[in-house]
């Protein structure tokens, strides 16, 4: 400070740059904030291009970008069961450039591996709830069954073949779940995703699979597979012949697939807000309703979709797939 400046002078001059000093983070956060995102936002989805959480990943980042006047890019990272997408947001720097568009899985994983590179709790942060849709349990057309009771009394005399999404997977927990439940053996078969599934199922080669009723409307409409039962409450309009899990077998099979966004852990809670905010439009758009709805898919209710909301979501997944999964000793090795 210049010494030709009077007493007085100098001691407010000394003053203020104190005060800028003790205030001044805490005034360059809001402004951050407000400034972003200045630059493209990445979202990675931990599957290939085309499937449901790619769909609905593309949906959102094209409602962002509008909103926000910024790109939000979907990158597309499969491998090692989520987790190499997983990692390297975990890994990523928290500002809210880089997001982890995720479902179920991730919930499921903190069970399924024993070694982890990042802890699923820690090192994300939730952000908001954004859809979800019951499953499906198709069958090949000529299984003699017609219901979900006459299947499981079928399933009781003799073990038929269900494919798996690979181990691990929703539609291997799922499955898992079913047999458990309706006290039956099941021969899974794994594959390399729903579609490889889905061609074997036409083809006969196995019996049954569980999948997002938005994969199998189609071939169900036209007779190639049977539709038997559903993991939700009510029946859907589209699969009138389908039962209900839940009210068959209980609670335990009242389950969606379900879809979230997440950011790095430390991530600024007021970049949270903004992406929260902004993604409960998205998921208020008529349009985006409409076209989710279509395929039996439905945004999470207005009461769930905080920031909050979601890690105590999270938390609840967790504890029931890790229950599931310990009861049908899955364990995965990375």
């Amino acid at each position: 400070m210049p010494r030709s400046l009077p007493a007085r002078l100098r001691l407010i001059a000394g003053v203020v740059l104190a005060l800028a000093f003790v205030i001044g983070p805490a005034c360059v956060r809001p402004a951050q904030a407000q400034q972003y995102p200045s630059r493209a936002v990445a979202i990675i989805v931990p599957y290939p291009a085309g499937g449901p959480s790619d769909e609905s990943a593309r949906v959102l980042a094209q409602f962002l970008s509008n909103e926000f006047g910024q790109n939000f890019i979907v990158e597309n990272l499969s491998g090692g069961n989520t987790i190499v997408a997983m990692e390297k947001v975990a890994r990523a720097a928290p500002d809210g450039y880089t997001l982890l568009f995720h479902n179920l899985q991730i919930s499921a994983n903190v069970t399924l591996y024993k070694n982890l590179p990042f802890d699923t709790v820690k090192d994300f942060a939730p952000v908001m709830l954004v859809n979800r849709n019951p499953l499906l349990l198709a069958g090949r057309e000529t299984l003699e069954p017609n219901s979900l009771a006459e299947l499981v009394a079928l399933m009781k005399k003799q073990q038929l073949k269900a494919a798996i999404p690979g181990y691990g997977a929703t539609g291997h927990l799922a499955t898992a779940l079913f047999a458990q439940q309706a006290g039956v053996k099941i021969d899974m078969i794994p594959y390399r995703g729903a579609a490889p599934a889905i061609t074997d199922l036409l083809g006969g080669q196995i019996d049954l699979f569980f999948a997002t009723p938005q994969s199998l409307v189609q071939q169900v409409a036209t007779g190639k597979l049977k539709a038997f039962g559903v993991t939700s409450k009510d029946k859907l309009p589209e699969f009138p012949m389908a039962d209900s899990f839940p009210k068959m077998f209980g609670p335990k099979l009242d389950l969606v697939y379900w879809q979230a966004i997440f950011a790095p852990a430390g991530t600024p809670e007021a970049v949270v807000r903004m992406l929260n905010g902004a993604l409960q439009e998205a998921v208020s758009d008529p349009v985006i309703v409409k076209n989710w709805a279509a395929q039996d898919v439905s945004p999470f209710p207005a009461d769930q979709r905080s920031p909050q909301a979601a890690r105590t979501f999270l938390a609840s997944e967790i504890a029931r797939w890790s229950e599931v999964i310990k009861d049908n000793n899955i364990h995965l090795e990375q």
